[in-house]
């Protein structure tokens, strides 16, 4: 069993974490374009952008931080399903594009799994295209899926041995639950997934020496339901109203009461999801390497972008 070494909470502070990501991206971006590679992300979006316009804006600002080029592309909400991969395929081809993101929610016209297939995988820097899924279960992680990445990033920061730590999953969506799942088991951790099926979830999460939880469900883990020391990584954003009319954000988990329980524990805002970004910036990092590993292979030479 591993636990930490007292029951003091240990806030996992995401815009440490991120900070130091960003650090690094920017000193390897040094050497890439010093080879003539400039990295650029596109981000994507359909139609309405408020639900999404502060999650863009973050990117934008953090691009800049990291000194990637970023730039937002808008279709219409009437966009057609082959305009709109046409735009795809125009991008896969331009050089100068780098890493694509299409940011959700899109229509409900358009098939948004159909359109993750569509990014060639080596602009994919969202991590969702079927090859960059398939390599996480052969053990090829450096372009996971953002969120998946960032999650299990804050969870070796507490210093935990991973190999054999028991880990309990609370939801098992296609782009966190089940890519996180794959990635603590590349790390040789023994993982548990619970979902709306699963009988009795606080069974399953006080074994755990740490818990996930993305569901979006406001504070469904409370302090009674996780062992005293786990790591507990909230990865839940939900919108409510408080007592007094104001909104606010909170996580899947019940901050107040598993904060002095955990040994480790996220908050939110402030925890995964500064990391998520970074992870993002990591992972155009990561496609504009391979994209010039690509070419040189292909070609025999250098290519300026």
């Amino acid at each position: 069993m591993q636990v930490a070494a007292t029951h003091e909470h240990k806030d996992l502070n995401g815009r440490a974490v991120a900070d130091e990501i960003l650090a690094d991206v920017r000193d390897q971006l040094e050497s890439l374009k010093s080879h003539g590679w400039k990295p650029k992300l596109i981000s994507i979006t359909v139609g309405d952008t408020s639900a999404v316009e502060v999650y863009v804006r973050n990117q934008k600002r953090t691009a800049e931080r990291a000194g990637i080029a970023f730039e937002e592309r808008n279709f219409s909400a009437e966009v057609s399903d082959t305009e709109l991969h046409a735009g795809l395929a125009a991008m896969n081809a331009d050089p100068s594009v780098t890493g694509i993101i299409i940011q959700r929610p899109v229509p409900n016209h358009l098939a948004i799994k159909k359109l993750q297939s569509a990014i060639h995988p080596l602009k994919d820097v969202e991590g969702m295209h079927p090859t960059s899924i398939g390599n996480i279960v052969y053990n090829q992680l450096d372009l996971a899926p953002c969120t998946a990445a960032a999650s299990v990033e804050l969870l070796k920061r507490t210093g935990l041995k991973l190999q054999g730590l028991e880990v309990t999953l609370v939801g098992h969506s296609e782009i966190v639950g089940k890519p996180i799942a794959f990635l603590l088991m590349s790390e040789g951790c023994t993982v548990t997934v619970c979902h709306h099926m699963t009988r009795n979830l606080a069974v399953h999460s006080r074994q755990a020496d740490a818990v996930f939880v993305a569901v979006g469900k406001p504070g469904l883990i409370t302090g009674d339901m996780i062992k005293p020391g786990a790591a507990v990584i909230d990865i839940g954003i939900n919108q409510i109203q408080t007592e007094s009319g104001e909104t606010c954000i909170v996580g899947d988990v019940d901050y107040d009461s598993c904060r002095p329980i955990a040994g480790w524990i996220t908050p939110v805002p402030g925890g995964v999801g500064p990391v998520t970004v970074a992870t993002l910036m990591r992972n155009t990092l990561v496609a504009a390497r391979r994209q010039r590993q690509h070419y040189e292979a292909e070609f025999g030479k250098p290519m300026a972008v």
